[in-house]
């Protein structure tokens, strides 16, 4: 793939001869790790080098984007996603449209592997720019201000690959809480356990894996103790105090990150900060509601066969995003349908709800719902069939495993 851009710029696909470029880029826009990050995905089988874009002028690699795939969960059901990451531009090279023009080029890559939506961690509103909401809330690290007594018996060692099926299975049962979770694709749980940018920790009682972490090193600052997924609470407390001892030999401070819901947060909970006022949420982007919308045909069918109170069995939801709508045929509560339809700007009139096109992400991953958001925008309402919306659009929690730690 390659692509002329103004200025006698070309965007292409990466390359092998490309990798001391795209390092030099990436450790100088951002952190040597990143270099060593991008290497693990474009080495793996999984990824490879037709997963990053560069833009280059002349023999220059001048910007660069990588494209991650991942999988979101909602309610059971699988959506296939990607995750924009290790995106650089050069200095002299900022302001010229080069971050707009890898997104498109992420964007399209990312349909063209049937994703449904893209996800990603990002500097505040700078990718609204590019179709991007607020989407789900964004864990906070906060900083541990207390410490419990330290369990006797539990082995806290650095994970390697064969620790991989274990660390995944402690994940697997701390999401299952969860209404919208992501967990670690196989090739980004290679990565993890490979990277110097972090480091994964399994935590053993009795010859038995009981919880897993992740640290970022203290020479970024402080010791950042995430994804905590733990068994029983002796094992959360045990990798709480490996982590205080990793900040304490190297003179910082410890936090945490918030997991609220889960064994391992609502154990370690009592023992961090308060939380701050300041709102952090994840990026989203949803190209296509209608396809999204038919692919969770089966959530949206258990949502009505769980709401006793609804007026009927069969039935039309009509949901306008004013510029095109939706109507979801449902006959004993399954949704059969999903036929797409055009401008429609009053849906109150026809029995429809109104939903702003920018707040699809949030309606359906969300943790507002159809109701709280109607609540927050004045371009959000359920119309006269709210109960049924609400069935269908509840509050999701949402609980994400990103390649970097929020």
């Amino acid at each position: 793939m390659s692509q002329p851009l103004p200025g006698g710029l070309v965007l292409r696909t990466a390359r092998p001869a490309d990798l001391e470029q795209i390092a030099d880029l990436l450790t100088d826009r951002g952190d040597p790790a990143d270099a060593v990050d991008h290497r693990l995905v474009v080495d793996d089988p999984d990824a490879g080098w037709e997963c990053t874009a560069v833009v280059v002028d002349g023999g220059t690699v001048v910007a660069t984007a990588t494209l991650l795939d991942e999988t979101l969960v909602l309610d059971g059901r699988p959506i296939p996603a990607g995750q924009v990451e290790l995106v650089a531009t050069a200095r002299e090279y900022e302001g010229r449209g080069l971050v707009r023009a890898l997104m498109e080029w992420a964007h399209q890559r990312s349909a063209g592997r049937g994703h449904l939506a893209q996800v990603l961690l990002g500097i505040p509103y700078f990718y609204r720019q590019f179709g991007y909401q607020y989407a789900m809330v964004q864990p906070e690290s906060r900083p541990v201000v207390a410490m419990p007594p330290v369990p006797d018996g539990y082995l806290v060692r650095t994970a390697g690959p064969d620790d991989i099926p274990a660390m995944a299975h402690l994940q697997r049962a701390e999401q299952r809480g969860y209404g919208l979770s992501m967990p670690h694709s196989p090739a980004c749980w290679r990565w993890l356990v490979a990277r110097d940018g972090s480091h994964q920790l399994l935590v053993e009682h009795a010859g038995t894996a009981v919880a897993v972490g992740r640290t970022t090193p203290p020479e970024e600052g402080d010791v950042v103790l995430g994804e905590l997924a733990a068994s029983d609470p002796s094992a959360a407390h045990a990798v709480l105090a490996h982590a205080a001892g990793l900040a304490k030999r190297a003179g910082c401070a410890l936090r945490v990150l918030e997991r609220p819901g889960s064994l391992a947060g609502d154990t370690l909970e009592p023992l961090l900060a308060p939380r701050s006022r300041q709102a952090r949420a994840y990026y989203v982007r949803v190209a296509d509601p209608v396809a999204l919308l038919d692919r969770l045909r089966p959530v949206l069918s258990s949502r009505l066969v769980a709401a006793p109170d609804l007026p009927g069995d069969d039935g039309e939801a009509i949901v306008s995003f004013f510029r095109h709508h939706v109507r979801l045929a449902y006959a004993g509560r399954s949704v059969l349908e999903v036929r797409p339809g055009g401008r429609m700007q009053a849906p109150g009139s026809a029995g429809g709800a109104g939903v702003a096109p920018d707040l699809v992400a949030p309606l359906l991953f969300g943790p507002h719902g159809i109701v709280g958001l109607a609540e927050r925008h004045p371009d959000v309402y359920p119309g006269p069939n709210a109960a049924v919306m609400a069935a269908l659009f509840p509050p999701v929690r949402a609980d994400l495993l990103t390649f970097y730690l929020p």
